[in-house]
Order: structure tokens, then sequence, then C-alpha cells
């Protein structure tokens, strides 16, 4: 399918794991830069697409789709293959929880917005935001460790939401100089995803080589 427009911002870990299910099913988009650092999500022609001003929109099938997870379901619906979530109700819930801890618990912890707020609000300095990111990506990666596969990935032999949500914050947390040794299933997943074509060109380096 071609036509689709991805509005994303490249070291957003929300467009990032968009953008990896976009490549992973095929799906065909031009990517339009939102830059965050120049308050390009407060801009009225951005505004009037996403009215939460947040990274990434979709527009596809003549819609405007918001929210990664949301987009990620439109995709699984409309392009079956490779399937994000078992069609099996035990799996998929697992699947949705292990996905979960990182899109809901994590992520938006340490979203740009709230580290900003942290900043201007309660002055904290690089320092200390360093340390809540974390703090709170430890969190989630004590918890997936322990329910990570020890072979494969957590979708088994293929990719599943889990991974494809691992893979934004594995890279969150190396560039917040996170010590990540005691994760040794989470690196070899990630490692993995990684070596996956459609994942690599996804990633921040690959859509701003600059």
């Amino acid at each position: 399918m071609s036509g689709a427009v991805l509005h994303d911002y490249w070291r957003s870990s929300a467009a990032y794991r968009v953008r990896i299910v976009l490549n992973l099913k095929g799906v065909d988009y031009t990517a339009h830069p939102v830059d965050l650092r120049l308050g390009e999500q407060t801009h009225d022609d951005y505004l009037a697409l996403n009215p939460q001003g947040l990274v990434p929109t979709l527009e596809i099938d003549g819609l405007v789709l918001t929210q990664s997870l949301a987009i990620i379901d439109y995709l699984d619906a409309t392009h079956k293959d490779p399937p994000m979530v078992s069609s099996d109700p035990a799996r998929r819930s697992r699947t949705l929880a292990q996905a979960l801890v990182l899109a809901a618990d994590t992520h938006p912890l340490n979203n740009l917005r709230v580290l900003n707020y942290l900043r201007e609000e309660f002055g904290a300095d690089e320092a200390r935001v360093e340390r809540w990111i974390q703090r709170w990506i430890t969190s989630a990666f004590e918890t997936l460790e322990r329910d990570a596969p020890r072979d494969g990935f957590f979708g088994g032999d293929a990719p599943d939401l889990a991974d494809v949500c691992l893979v934004p914050q594995m890279y969150s947390a190396r560039r917040f100089n996170m010590d990540l040794q005691d994760f040794p299933r989470l690196l070899r997943i990630d490692a993995a995803m990684r070596a996956l074509e459609p994942v690599a060109r996804a990633a921040p380096e690959a859509v701003n080589p600059d």
C-alpha cells in the first residue's frame, strides 16, 4: 500500500515502534518529521491533525490515526502478516501485558514533556533527570527480564508487540547511560531484533543519520 504519511520524530520511542511495525509489515509510507525540540508539535497545522500535540500521527486509508499502540492495532487489523499479537486470547493478553510494561508504565514517565516539567517546575538538573529516567527503565527491565524467554523472541520464532516495544526502550536506556549487564535476555532479544533489516531501517540513526 502506498500513500501513507507518518508524522514522527526520530528519537520518539512511540514513533520508533510504529516505524518498526510499518517496516515489518511492508507498508510503504512517507515520513514527515516533526521536530519536538523546535516545538513543531504545537503548530496549528499539526494540532489540526493531532490535537494532543504528540507523535506519531499516521495518515492512512483516508484516516488520521494517533497513539502508537492504536496505530499498531489498526495496522495489525488491516495488514495481517506478520501479526503483532496472537489470535489466541491467553497469548494475546500476555503479549499486551508485556508491551504495556514499556509503552504505558515506563515510556510516559520519560516522555519529553514530563522531563521538561521536572526541569522547569522542580529545578531538576540533567543528572537528576537522567537518574529519573534510569529508575523507571530499570523497574520495567527487571520485570521483563524475569518474563523473557531463554531463546527466540518474546513472540517465539517471530517478533511480536512486546519485542517491538522493547527495542526503542533499549535505545533510550543506552542513550541515558544505563548499565544493562543485569538484563542478558533483553540484550539478546534486542540484538536479534536490531539484526532484522526492517527493524534496522526504523532505527533513529537510520532515519536521521546526521
